[in-house]
């Protein structure tokens, strides 16, 4: 269940009441301006991985290789387990899969959690383009799956990011034909969840690639923390041939309750709701150790399936939050097996 208290100040670079065109003109700034020194060259990713061209061995790092990728004749030779080291491939596909479901439309701060979501997309597309390269979208909403084909160049990219703006929200009136009006792609059937845009995913990114899968990962997500999740096998099998970027979009108030005396909170996934006193100390504390503990459960079920795990906030720095992430993978990517072992521990 969520508040949805009144906006919060600005809290670092924002969508504000702008209009699309200007949207998307602040966005791209933002990407070109403050993340574009990220690249080195046309080819390279958010993400340092693998491709399909050999380039040497290196000793395992248990909890961060793949065991498909071993390199077993220079383990025999060694006696220590090695892996392959491949080159990224020249042409990248990457897709996305944009979580739209009424849980995002929350925010206090300058951006709620749906336009931080396009933040991200706009960060990995602009990132990723080059020659070559292709990015195909799918966005889980209320109206459905809708389906964005994988192409190049800049127009793409910005007719997918125009249609992430102007997407219809929960309780949006439908159109005069009586069916809710969509901006972009197709409209399927309606999946009854992220295992089920996830599985959508993996039957059209055939060639392997970059997944990036922009959601808060509320969606069936078992009280039981040792529990899995609906969605775990799903993204397990993607993460097998894919990499795999999972950028979790949370808000401050989901971490926390302010002392604001009586409260409704509403799911907006339900729409039950719920009265409750933000005066008492003792629950203002429960709610905030039920959430860490939540955002812990989320972290160690991605962990598992070999995802990347980037979390951004609404009341944060996106944008540094992101040259912070990619750094820190490049880092761990070129550091020596035991500074990679010590780091990661």
């Amino acid at each position: 269940m969520r508040r949805r208290p009144a906006p919060a100040p600005p809290a670092g670079p924002g969508l504000g009441a702008l209009t699309p065109d200007q949207r998307l003109r602040r966005l791209e700034l933002t990407v070109t301006r403050r993340l574009d020194g990220l690249l080195h060259g046309q080819h390279r990713g958010l993400l340092p991985g693998p491709g399909s061209e050999a380039a040497g061995s290196r000793e395992y790092r248990p909890g961060e290789d793949e065991v498909r990728r071993m390199d077993w004749a220079v383990t025999a030779r060694t006696a220590v387990p090695h892996v392959r080291e491949v080159d990224a491939d020249r042409e990248l596909t990457t897709w996305l899969l944009v979580d739209a479901s009424p849980s995002m439309e929350f925010g206090t701060a300058e951006l709620d959690k749906r336009e931080l979501a396009v933040a991200a997309v706009a960060a990995v597309g602009f990132l990723t383009a080059g020659t070559g390269n292709r990015l195909g979208a799918q966005v889980l909403g209320p109206t459905g799956l809708r389906r964005f084909p994988a192409r190049g160049g800049r127009t793409h990219l910005l007719g997918l990011l125009r249609a992430l703006l102007d997407a219809p929200r929960a309780g949006d009136r439908p159109g005069a034909d009586g069916r809710p009006t969509v901006a972009g792609g197709p409209v399927g059937a309606a999946p009854s969840g992220l295992a089920e845009a996830l599985t959508a995913v993996q039957r059209v990114a055939l060639r392997r690639g970059l997944v990036v899968l922009v959601s808060d990962f509320l969606d069936d997500l078992p009280d039981d923390p040792a529990a899995a999740a609906p969605w775990e096998p799903a993204l397990r099998r993607l993460a097998a041939r894919h990499q795999v970027l999972a950028v979790e979009v949370t808000d401050p108030r989901e971490w926390e309750l302010p002392d604001v005396g009586l409260i409704t909170l509403a799911d907006p996934e339900t729409g039950r709701r719920r009265e409750v006193w933000t005066g008492d100390p003792g629950l203002r504390q429960r709610f905030a150790d039920a959430a860490t503990a939540q955002r812990d459960q989320v972290r160690q079920l991605l962990r598992r399936c070999g995802a990347t795990h980037l979390a951004l906030r609404t009341d944060r720095d996106w944008a540094a939050d992101i040259v912070r992430h990619v750094h820190a993978q490049r880092r761990l990517a070129a550091a020596p097996v035991g500074v990679a072992r010590g780091g990661a521990a």
